[in-house]
């Protein structure tokens, strides 16, 4: 039953989808049908897949350097007070200004590529796994700790075999919700300025009142996003076995 409950929630959608079609009369360029919308997938296949590898490949580059930065970053901050001074305000900078404005400044420096689309994705994967990951490694068992000093364990043993081992539970829970907002970045860098992606292809849709091949656009992107987040959830819930569950 559990396999069938994304195919009976699709197919909910797209119902629900038809039913406000046809209620509202709403014309075809500004919603179209799903038909429609299957028919666009259909003939211009080739088109969304090449666009969309380019979107994937930014969103995966940037939720590996924001988790490698992320990582990093909470480490450093936890494990060293004087860096908290300089690392904490660049944490929270990060997040006051909003990353869209910094949209076209990344594609100015970075250019039309997909270097500044790695960067914005980067960018807002940061935040989520930076201040996860710091609240797990600060808020290790003291008990543990005290543990850990009675034995001898020097700093760095207690942090890789104590502390990182117990705030990884936080660390999955930062990187899943990293990973429901990476694609924001990757889209919106494209929007300002790009030559190929699942943003571009909807934005110049757009231009053209394409209405129909937005949709398929999002459509693509959004079964990415899913797949992306349960593939990752997956990954975490089987490199992180001891983190506990409530089953229904």
């Amino acid at each position: 039953m559990s396999a069938l409950r994304p195919l009976v929630i699709l197919a909910g959608l797209l119902a629900l989808w038809q039913a406000v079609v046809w209620s509202s009369g709403v014309a075809p360029y500004i919603l179209p049908g799903p038909a429609s919308v299957a028919e666009v997938l259909a003939q211009r296949w080739t088109s969304l897949l090449r666009h969309a590898g380019v979107t994937v490949a930014e969103v995966v580059l940037g939720l590996g350097f924001g988790t490698i930065l992320g990582v990093a970053s909470a480490t450093l901050i936890a494990s060293f007070r004087p860096m908290r001074r300089w690392l904490l305000p660049v944490l929270v900078v990060s997040q006051a200004i909003p990353v869209f404005a910094l949209a076209p400044i990344l594609t100015l420096w970075l250019g039309y590529g997909i270097a500044s689309k790695v960067a914005m994705a980067t960018l807002i994967i940061y935040f989520p796994v930076t201040s996860a990951f710091f609240d797990g490694l600060r808020r290790t068992e003291p008990g543990w700790i005290d543990l850990a000093r009675t034995m001898n364990g020097g700093r760095l043993r207690t942090l890789l075999r104590l502390r990182v081992p117990a705030a990884l539970p936080a660390l999955a829970s930062g990187l899943r919700v990293a990973t429901a907002v990476a694609p924001i970045g990757a889209v919106v860098g494209e929007w300002v300025g790009a030559s190929a992606g699942l943003g571009y292809l909807m934005l110049h849709a757009n231009a053209r009142m394409q209405v129909d091949v937005m949709f398929a656009a999002l459509f693509v992107l959004g079964l990415f996003a899913v797949g992306l987040y349960f593939a990752v959830d997956r990954t975490l819930r089987w490199a992180i076995p001891w983190q506990p569950e409530e089953h229904a």
